[in-house]
């Protein structure tokens, strides 16, 4: 894990070593562990890396590195950020090809693989990576981003549009002189409709001159010929495989042991975050069963006296694994001290206070010299763990015409007390799922036009028919696949980076090893949602090594603060005024908005607007 940055330019001026270093310095946090720098002959590729330390903590994994080789200048050069958890198995078979390596680490596994695959060695990568790999040979340049979009990358051709310039954070652009210009008409679409991601333009940011390179895609770009491409290396395509429960109960525990495995590889110390859930705590279930817990250490935020504090059910986990469990209670105060860093790392707004309880976890972590934490992020997208899933699993059920199995099903979801919605536009959605996604693209446009607090000049600026999608959802894996892929899980995923990153820690997580991914959207809808319980299939296959009490549990919550409660304190409020200021000042709010009373709201309200402000305000 640790932090990239490069720049690729036919005007030799544009490249040297106090512009490379002034990007690694801004991404310094991410890789605290040492620096490395490396511009071709030709002083038109120049790359900048900052070094976590977590594989092979040797100077001979430090980067940039090259193949070895004998030529005088080497052929292939890598800079990288991320891990591959199967590097051994794929060391082995490189090997037996006859390639040889000069250190333990992953990254030189990579350069091998590339060089013997070409862009099909992502196929056999296990794991979250943003990578650039200089041909010298070929005048290519390869640009990866793993499958799912754990590890970022952002690039722009720079303010005269001559020179690429790129890195893991945009703060590393800015530091090179890239003009930072916030996207306005993506502001609208934050403020009006809470929209973080847009997933018709998934190389967007929140920047008018930056770009993301999206998820399981690679850019190949042929310098000399000047042909740069951009294509997309791996996608879900489900098929159903109707296997027995028994069948899929082993093949799901087979799978998410290997992951587990795999993640725990590491030449420093490994933990956990921890929240009392059923993700977390079967991934400790599994550590448990894989190694020794002593002197393993586990992450928790709590929050007492809040009712979704969930105190208790990490107690248990704890007592009954035995583990040296942290814990760390964040309050409105440390929030509002701590607001203008968060924004600092997340670089783009954010949808509630609940990163900001992984951002404590990591910095609490960090304290106690844990450098890798496994986490449960995913397990929710993957298996239907939130209560909205629950109706597209029962129109899913209608549309099918399995009525009888649609009441038994809505029957036990209802006497576990899992709180769902359902009335007559289920029904209807479950016969016309088009006219339903259609009429929901309508509504949030509605919305926004509609919007009272919002400057109608901003609004009529910026507005634009169609920005918003939505899917049509005839099947439970259809928004699951949307969540995973197109929106949602993205967002989650650059927050963890962030919040991980910001205290040079590396985060894990189990849940989405792609051959898991894959499985489980081969599952029928059945095996996610059954007997009135989500996610089924992973509580029947953790059912034995965690606790029942954890197993079974009815109740979800989804690692949230009390971000109400926050809202009502002086300090808190304080910083939405301000911000509502900020932004009428800048033409994007009415003025009369401005002092309103704050209106406090809960941290997954649907309108969560004086928490949009507040986060917006600090990013114009």
């Amino acid at each position: 894990m640790c932090g990239i940055a490069g720049i690729v330019s036919q005007d030799t001026s544009q490249i040297h070593i106090g512009r490379l270093k002034a990007m690694s310095d801004a991404i310094a946090h991410r890789g605290p562990d040492g620096e490395g720098f490396w511009i071709n002959p030709s002083n038109t590729i120049g790359f900048a890396h900052r070094r976590l330390s977590v594989i092979d903590l040797s100077a001979a994994a430090a980067q940039p590195m090259h193949l070895a080789t004998t030529d005088p200048v080497p052929r292939y050069t890598i800079i990288y950020n991320g891990e591959i958890y199967n590097y051994l198995e794929i060391r082995d078979e490189l090997f037996s090809r006859g390639y040889t390596f000069q250190n333990r680490c992953d990254t030189e596994v990579i350069l091998a693989a590339y060089d013997h695959y070409k862009e099909a060695c992502l196929q056999y990568f296990d794991g979250m990576f943003a990578f650039v790999i200089w041909d010298e040979a070929e005048q290519t340049l390869f640009i990866a981003r793993d499958r799912l979009g754990e590890k970022p990358f952002y690039y722009t051709t720079g303010n005269a549009g001559d020179t690429f310039l790129f890195a893991s954070e945009m703060k590393a652009l800015w530091a090179a002189g890239i003009d930072k210009k916030p996207d306005r008409q993506s502001l609208l679409y934050y403020l009006g409709a809470g929209m973080t991601q847009f997933p018709l333009e998934k190389s967007r940011t929140f920047y008018t001159n930056i770009q993301s390179l999206p998820p399981a895609h690679y850019i190949q770009w042929k310098i000399a010929e000047q042909q740069f491409a951009v294509k997309r290396y791996w996608d879900i395509h489900p098929k159903q495989d109707f296997i027995s429960r028994e069948q899929a109960t082993e093949q799901f525990r087979s799978l998410f042991f290997t992951s587990v495995k795999r993640r725990l590889r590491s030449d420093v110390r490994v933990g956990t975050s921890l929240s009392g859930g059923l993700d977390s705590s079967a991934i400790v279930g599994v550590i448990n069963n894989l190694i020794t817990t002593e002197n393993y250490k586990s992450f928790s935020a709590v929050f007492p006296g809040f009712e979704k504090d969930e105190s208790r059910q990490i107690e248990a986990v704890a007592a009954a694994f035995g583990l040296d469990d942290y814990t760390i209670a964040p309050s409105a105060e440390m929030m509002v001290n701590a607001f203008e860093k968060l924004c600092y790392h997340q670089e783009q707004p954010f949808g509630s206070a609940g990163i900001y309880t992984q951002y404590e976890v990591c910095r609490l972590a960090g304290k106690h010299e844990t450098k890798v934490l496994l986490d449960g992020q995913g397990a929710d997208e993957l298996l239907g763990g939130y209560a909205r899933y629950i109706h597209w699993y029962l129109q899913e059920l209608l549309a099918k015409r399995k009525f009888t199995l649609f009441a038994r099903e809505k029957r036990a979801l209802k006497e576990n007390n899992i709180a769902f919605q359902w009335g007559y536009r289920n029904y209807f959605a479950a016969f016309v799922p088009a006219s339903t996604a259609m009429a929901l693209r309508r509504r949030e446009e509605k919305n926004i036009l509609t919007n009272t607090e919002l400057d109608p000049e901003f609004i009529r600026a910026y507005f634009e028919k169609n920005k918003i999608y939505k899917r049509n959802i005839s099947s439970i894996n259809d928004i699951l696949y949307y969540d995973v892929t197109e929106t949602g899980l993205e967002e989650l995923l650059r927050y963890a980076d962030r919040n991980a990153m910001a205290h040079g820690i590396e985060i894990r997580l189990p849940y989405l090893s792609h051959e898991l991914v894959e499985f489980v959207f081969s599952l029928p809808a059945v095996y996610k949602i059954h007997e009135g319980f989500t996610k089924w299939i992973l509580r029947e296959s953790v059912k034995y090594i965690i606790p029942p009490a954890i197993a079974w549990r009815k109740d979800k919550v989804g690692y949230e603060p009390p971000q109400a409660q926050w809202m009502k304190q002086p300090s808190f409020e304080a910083l939405v005024i301000n911000a509502r200021r900020k932004l009428a000042a800048s033409g994007i709010l009415r003025k009369d908005v401005a002092d309103i009373p704050v209106r406090p709201s809960s941290a997954y309200a649907r309108n969560n607007y004086d928490w949009r402000y507040l986060v917006a305000a600090a990013f114009i």
